[in-house]
């Protein structure tokens, strides 16, 4: 069933929270052109040599989430402007220590093995990092809808940080970060729920890309067909006649057309015909003037 031209999508009772493959796969786009933009803007804070890759995009339960991260670590509850609710955002401690060293004046080489919590201190010193992440996540959605992120507060321990229901659906999303020798994930937990509402802003969004993608496709394909070549032929359409009296004419018979001097000719392209003009001169050579189209190309 269909209702405004929209296909109807099935409900489903059980989590009505989730949101559809489509925006998920939307979504994965998104991040992998955020996952672009941080490398270049962590190469030139860290001046240092940065990766980042979009590992995943999956619907788990918040629950689910915080299961999947280590103890300790550092944890981000970030505000989502102007939707009510947070997002979180997790840093390894693999990455921690080797940006806070690097921040100070070190290289970042040094393999840090500690499990210990990040120190107040070292979480200020962490601000501009921080800054440049939400900065650039905040412009990869403005593809989609003015998302405003800002840290609330930071924990360090995952079961501190119970800012949502355990059985709510959430969009997580794992990024890896190598920054020299260091190696580390980013982790990105949305709540469904506020994705959900953002369906129209996405489906929006996707019919402004098709256009786009058809214009290009469009010009793809003239580009490729430019350099072909296709038969022309000028004719001057006569009454019919048969082939027993043209094999009968001689040198001086003359052939009625009853064809008026002032009607234009027909152009034939590959053998169909397409403009109606008339026979010039073009220095030496004769050519075809176009005077309009024929029915067929109109319609």
């Amino acid at each position: 069933m269909e209702r405004g031209g929209q296909p109807a999508v099935a409900f489903d009772f059980r989590r009505p929270d989730r949101i559809s493959k489509a925006q998920l796969r939307a979504i994965h786009q998104l991040h992998d052109n955020f996952a672009r933009a941080l490398a270049f803007s962590l190469s030139g804070y860290l001046r240092s040599y940065v990766i980042v890759n979009l590992v995943s995009v999956e619907q788990l339960s918040y629950s689910e989430f915080l299961e999947c991260l280590p103890s300790p670590t550092c944890l981000a509850a970030l505000g989502l402007k102007p939707y009510d609710g947070n997002a979180i955002l997790e840093l390894n401690s693999a990455l921690v220590f080797p940006v806070i060293e690097i921040l100070l004046g070190g290289n970042g080489k040094i393999q840090f093995q500690t499990q210990r919590e990040v120190t107040e201190i070292e979480q200020v010193l962490l601000g501009g990092f921080f800054g440049l992440v939400l900065r650039d996540l905040h412009e990869a959605w403005k593809a989609v809808t003015q998302l405003n992120f800002a840290i609330d507060r930071l924990e360090t321990e995952p079961q501190f940080l119970q800012m949502m229901a355990p059985t709510e659906a959430v969009v997580a999303v794992a990024i890896e970060i190598r920054i020299g020798d260091a190696v580390g994930m980013m982790n990105i937990a949305m709540p469904s729920i506020i994705v959900k509402m953002m369906r129209q802003k996405f489906d929006q969004q996707w019919l402004l890309r098709k256009a786009a993608a058809t214009e290009a496709e469009q010009m793809r394909v003239m580009k490729l067909i430019g350099p072909a070549e296709v038969n022309s032929e000028a004719i001057l359409s006569g009454p019919r006649m048969r082939l027993r009296d043209l094999i009968e004419l001689d040198e001086g018979d003359v052939l009625g057309l009853d064809y008026p001097a002032a009607r234009p000719l027909d152009l034939l392209l590959g053998g169909r015909r397409k403009y109606r003009g008339e026979m010039v001169t073009a220095g030496p050579r004769a050519a075809f003037r176009v005077s309009e189209l024929c029915g067929e190309v109109a319609t």
